[in-house]
């Protein structure tokens, strides 16, 4: 999903203004959150981050730009539009330098409130950059929620989730909804270098460093100075150079190779991982130390079979994005296709789902998407690797319902489907071999 820019939170103490000025918004399609004092309003702008706050100034237990610059404070990308009855010129200039965007009298113009807020967001939506994290499942609603959370901060960012679920989007979002959105944002992958090019790569180096090290060459620490610096994969660094970042991280400089004097750099870091970097610290293979100097914010992105609810949008985005390069009409997805779109388990998870529909649009000239182009997605369920020869039928059965549970999300209805049984027989199966509980496993 892309961040959601119809929300807005309206603060204002008289029960009258304050009805109105939520009729009007909803009227033009915002989803509104009204308060009714200063401390409600930024408890209800903590808990909901909407890009869009409309306040009075006066209030019984505080004024208009405490809310402008707590709103501010956490959350420095979100407008704020602030109503006053009793206008004055020293008022209105101390509410820009606050960063106001703007400054309206009441009885308030709903037309010219509505223009302001159009105008607002549409900056907003600018500054995104086409950021998009498509969906609306709650859990990548959650995952979005965490990530603009943390965008507030300055602290260290750690993202653990499978390959193409979209880590290094949610990186930019942190990024865009930062203070330092002005500022680059650099990507290094950890395992596209060897150990000694990905050094040079990160911290840089002078003349004749090395052989071959003809000019000094700026690092991606220092080109990301002010910014954020995105190390992808960190997973992958080999473990003689994580003392190097390390020290980085906690002193805020950087040695480039050859040079003899540090250089101070100021980057918020956004690691990922596409592994459990815990688990590569009990193997051995990860520094403990870098481990929880990275894990100051952890969060996660569900994989795509988790969030099925989501598969129907993205594949109209992907085949939107598709269209709009060729510059043709996007085709009709046939409703066979959706629907094992949506069964499939999605290995590969999003970055799967978006080169599917790039194939099934190169391979359907027509005007429908058919599984035809797609015929993996019509393939028996496959056994699952764990499976050999020797095991008995019993374990074969409850293995294969195990991993059917599992790719449906726990959906007994749709495990039915692909195992080609009744609904009953699931129930009776997962009952039969006592699978552990799962919240998921009891839907149907």
């Amino acid at each position: 999903m892309s961040e959601n820019f119809n929300r807005v939170l309206v603060v204002d103490d008289e029960p009258p203004m304050r009805a109105a000025l939520e009729a009007n918004f909803r009227l033009h399609g915002w989803q509104v959150e009204a308060a009714e004092s200063v401390t409600d309003g930024l408890a209800k702008f903590r808990r909901l981050r909407p890009p869009l706050v409309v306040t009075d100034i006066r209030m019984p237990d505080g004024d208009g730009l405490a809310v402008l610059r707590d709103v501010r404070t956490l959350a420095p990308r979100t407008g704020v539009i602030l109503l006053t009855a009793y206008g004055n010129v020293s008022e209105a200039v101390e509410a820009m330098r606050s960063g106001a965007c703007d400054y309206l009298l009441k009885p308030v113009s709903f037309d010219q409130l509505q223009r302001v807020a159009a105008r607002i967001i549409a900056s907003r939506q600018e500054q995104s950059r086409g950021i998009r994290l498509v969906g609306h499942s709650p859990k990548l609603l959650q995952a979005i929620e965490q990530a603009l959370q943390a965008a507030a901060s300055d602290a260290d960012v750690l993202i653990e989730a499978e390959s193409g679920t979209g880590k290094e989007l949610l990186a930019r979002l942190i990024h865009h909804a930062s203070r330092r959105s002005a500022r680059p944002f650099v990507a290094v992958n950890c395992s596209a270098f060897p150990e000694t090019l990905l050094e040079s790569e990160l911290f840089g180096h002078v003349r004749g460093a090395f052989t071959g090290a003809t000019a000094a060459k700026p690092g991606k620490f220092e080109v990301a100075n002010g910014g954020t610096l995105l190390l992808d994969d960190i997973g992958e660094m080999p473990i003689s150079l994580q003392p190097k970042l390390l020290r980085a991280l906690q002193e805020r400089e950087i040695d480039r190779l050859g040079d003899t004097r540090p250089v101070q750099v100021d980057v918020r870091l956004v690691a990922t991982s596409n592994r459990p970097l815990l688990a590569l610290v009990n193997e051995g293979k990860f520094r403990a130390d870098l481990y929880y100097r990275l894990n100051v914010i952890p969060l996660g992105l569900p994989p795509l079979r988790e969030r099925r609810e989501d598969i129907p949008e993205l594949a109209e985005h992907f085949l939107r994005l598709c269209s709009d390069r060729a510059g043709t009409m996007p085709p009709h997805i046939a409703p066979d296709l959706m629907s094992h779109l949506v069964q499939y388990a999605w290995p590969g998870n999003v970055r799967e789902l978006a080169n599917s529909i790039r194939r099934a649009v190169a391979l359907s000239p027509g005007p429908e998407l058919t599984l035809a182009a797609l015929p993996h997605l019509a393939a028996p369920t496959a056994v699952p690797d764990s499976l050999h020869p020797g095991l008995s039928l019993r374990e074969v059965e409850k293995r294969l319902l195990e991993k059917t549970l599992d790719a449906t999300s726990g959906n007994r209805s749709r495990t039915a489907e692909m195992l080609g049984v009744s609904l009953r027989t699931v129930r009776n199966k997962i009952r039969h071999y006592g699978l552990p509980p799962r919240s998921t496993y009891g839907h149907d």
